[in-house]
């Protein structure tokens, strides 16, 4: 598509929730739910499927008439449309600007296409080698390391680092991120939480996947929780974070670390309906020099993995 064809239309869908009613919005995603059940019901089974196993945007039971998703969807598109159009003129390439464009369009329309356009095929997650130069002397920090893939992408995108940081907070899946990492020397492992304050805090009960697990204030498994500004004193060049909707809160807990070393930054932004406007804000009034882009990880019938590059 081109860049001024990628402009014009998402123009038109920010006018569209500028100024449509928020029952028209919804009203127009239920029907377009219904055009999908119609033309399509496998995919229609499967977007069902998907939203219902990872729920973090809000319901969705048509059968029961259970629209929350789409309430909360058409709500932050109607009440943050300025924060949108901010972002899109924040975005540093095309590249950026299509993967919002489809993002949106997915949310308004629930159009597999939108997704497909917008895939990242050339790199590996958090790592692309047109945005970030990595070198030898790399202190990376991978909040929500889980079993050690983001750390072995690393490691095949780029030669050498000084130092990495792993925080993981589930027990079993924390035994298996030292393992996996076992043979890699300047690794330390922390099972500890991010957030913007020291303490405890426990992990969620019951996830349907143990990459879901996130912090709360109850449960039956207890964590400590660390600002990485009090946890990590050494200057930090890399931050990645995947931490299931704690993205906001750790990185509050890092506001020394970007004001003074401007790390690069990969974040994960979809973990609910805000974090895609409201991150790059929040580091953008840490340090407005950064740099934005925006990057698609996932798959065809639901937007998720799309993640904020930050230089």
């Amino acid at each position: 598509m081109p860049d001024m064809v990628v402009d014009k239309t998402f123009l038109s869908y920010i006018d569209y929730v500028t100024n449509g009613s928020l029952d028209n919005i919804e009203n127009n995603m239920k029907r377009n739910m219904s055009i999908i059940r119609s033309n399509n019901p496998q995919y229609y089974a499967d977007i069902l499927r998907c939203y219902q196993t990872f729920y973090y945007w809000g319901k969705l039971d048509p059968e029961n008439n259970v629209y929350e998703l789409l309430e909360n969807r058409s709500r932050a598109l109607k009440e943050n449309h300025h924060d949108f159009l901010w972002l899109y003129g924040r975005l540093s390439d095309y590249r950026s600007k299509r993967t919002l464009l489809g993002i949106v369009e997915n949310w308004l329309t629930l159009s597999m296409v939108s997704l497909s356009r917008i895939i990242e095929t050339t790199f590996n997650h958090y790592f692309d080698l047109d945005v970030f130069k990595c070198h030898a002397d790399e202190v990376v920090v991978d909040l929500g390391a889980y079993i050690g893939t983001t750390v072995k992408d690393y490691l095949a995108s780029y030669t050498g680092y000084k130092r990495i940081y792993c925080y993981e907070i589930v027990p079993e899946t924390f035994q298996k991120l030292q393992d996996n990492l076992a043979p890699y020397p300047n690794i330390v492992f922390r099972q500890k939480g991010a957030g913007d304050v020291n303490g405890v805090m426990y992990i969620t009960d019951q996830e349907p996947d143990l990459s879901m697990h996130k912090l709360s204030d109850s449960g039956s498994v207890e964590v400590p929780v660390v600002k990485i500004d009090d946890d990590i004193l050494e200057p930090i060049t890399f931050i990645k974070m995947d931490i299931e909707g704690g993205e906001q809160q750790a990185i509050i807990g890092c506001r020394n670390h970007i004001q003074t070393s401007h790390p690069k930054l990969a974040i994960s932004v979809y973990h609910n309906n805000e974090d895609i406007w409201k991150i790059p804000r929040m580091i953008d009034e840490m340090d407005s020099s950064y740099r934005f882009y925006l990057r698609y990880n996932g798959g065809h019938y639901f937007a998720s993995e799309y993640v904020l590059l930050g230089v």
